[in-house]
C-alpha cells in the first residue's frame, strides 16, 4: 500500500506551497492569532513533546480509529479521517450520521498530506507508532498531537485526546459512564467471583498470517481485565497475542471463546480450522460458548463508544 516517492514528494511540495502562501497572506499566524484571541490556547503533553493547542479546535483531523472514536464519542465531527484500509469506510460501528460529510485523507499510516491541508484544520490527532515518518510535515499544517501508540493505552489516549479537544469535562462522564457499564456487565456474568472463574479466549482468524490468540496487552484483552474475567493461562500474558498453525488450535482451549476473522474466511483458514476435529473438541465448543464476531468492532473500535458495543455483546451472548 505505500506510496511512490513521486507522489509523496509531489504531497510534501503541495503542502510546503499551502504553508508558504499562508503565512506570506498572514493567514497561518493570523489564523493562530485570532484562535488564542478569541478562545485562547493551551499545551498538552504528547509522545513527541509539548504542543500548543486552540482550547476549542473547530476543524479536526484524526488520522487513526482511536482518534476517530474519542472525536465521535466527545461530540466532535472531524473534517477529515483516514481509512482503515483502501476501499474501506471509515468506521462500520460508529454511527452513520455522525460520520457523514467527514472527508477521506488517505489510509492508516499513509495520510494524504495535501488533502489534509486543503482542509485547513486547527488540529491532527495521530499516533507515533503509525505517523511519526510524517510528525514534521503535519506539525507545518496544524498543531498535531500524537499518542505512543494505540490498542491497549486507548484510556489514557482518549484523555490526551481530550485534552487537545478541550474536553476534558466530558470526558470524565465518559469515563464514569464506562466504569458504570462494566460493573453492569460484570453483574450480568454472575458477578465478579463467577466471572473470574470463567476463561475467556479470543481467536483472530488473519488472511496471510496465523491465526492470533489475543493476549492482555491488546483492546481485548484490556476489556477482559476491565471485567474480571478468567483467561486461559497461555494468553494471561503481557504481549499481543500467540500466533499459532491450524495444527496448535488445541492451544485456544477456554470456557468461552469469541473470534473474528480479518480478510477472506477461506484464505484466513476459518473455514478450515472451524471445520476440524481438534476445534471441535475445544470446551467452548462443546459447551455452545463460542462466538463469531464483527472484526471492525472488535479490533478496530479502539476507543469508549468501540468498547461500549463490545461490552452490549459481551452481555448480551454470556448474560
Amino acid at each position: 500500500m505505500s506510496r511512490s516517492f513521486s507522489n509523496r514528494a509531489a504531497a510534501v511540495a503541495a503542502v510546503a506551497v499551502l504553508t508558504v502562501t499562508a503565512t506570506a497572506c498572514g493567514g497561518a499566524e493570523d489564523d493562530s492569532a485570532n484562535a488564542s484571541a478569541k478562545g485562547g490556547r493551551h499545551t498538552v503533553k504528547t509522545a513527541m513533546g509539548k504542543v500548543k493547542v486552540n482550547n476549542d479546535p473547530k476543524r479536526v483531523v484524526v488520522l487513526d480509529t482511536d482518534a476517530l472514536d474519542s472525536a465521535i464519542t466527545l461530540g466532535v465531527k472531524p473534517v477529515g479521517a483516514v481509512q482503515p484500509e483502501a476501499g474501506a469506510p471509515l468506521s462500520t460501528y460508529l454511527p452513520k450520521d455522525k460520520l457523514k460529510g467527514i472527508k477521506k485523507v488517505g489510509l492508516i499510516a499513509e495520510p494524504n498530506l495535501e488533502a489534509i491541508a486543503g482542509l485547513k484544520p486547527d488540529l491532527i490527532l495521530s499516533s507515533k507508532a503509525r505517523d511519526e515518518k510524517n510528525y514534521q510535515e503535519l506539525s507545518k499544517i496544524a498543531p498535531t498531537v500524537f499518542t505512543e501508540t494505540t490498542g491497549p493505552t486507548w484510556r489514557d489516549n482518549f484523555e490526551l485526546h481530550a485534552d487537545a479537544l478541550g474536553a476534558k469535562d466530558r470526558a470524565k462522564k465518559v469515563e464514569a459512564d464506562y466504569e458504570k457499564h462494566v460493573a453492569k456487565v460484570t453483574e450480568a456474568l454472575g458477578g465478579e467471583e463467577k466471572a473470574k472463574e470463567t476463561k475467556v479466549g479470543f481467536v483472530r482468524f488473519v488472511e496471510g498470517a496465523d491465526t492470533r490468540l489475543y493476549k492482555n496487552d491488546t483492546f481485548v484483552g484490556s476489556i477482559f481485565k476491565d471485567l474480571k474475567v478468567g483467561r486461559p493461562a497461555n494468553v494471561d500474558k503481557t504481549g499481543f497475542s500467540l500466533d499459532i498453525s491450524p495444527e496448535r488450535i488445541d492451544e485456544a482451549n477456554a470456557d468461552v471463546v469469541f473470534h473474528s476473522t480479518y480478510g477472506d474466511p477461506k484464505k484466513a483458514k476459518e473455514t478450515t480450522i472451524t471445520g476440524s476435529n481438534m476445534w471441535k473438541k475445544l470446551d467452548a465448543v462443546k459447551n455452545k460458548k463460542v462466538y463469531p464476531v464483527n472484526d471492525d468492532l472488535w479490533m478496530l473500535g479502539i476507543g469508549y463508544t468501540g468498547a461500549g458495543k463490545v461490552l452490549d455483546e459481551m452481555e448480551q451472548k454470556l448474560g
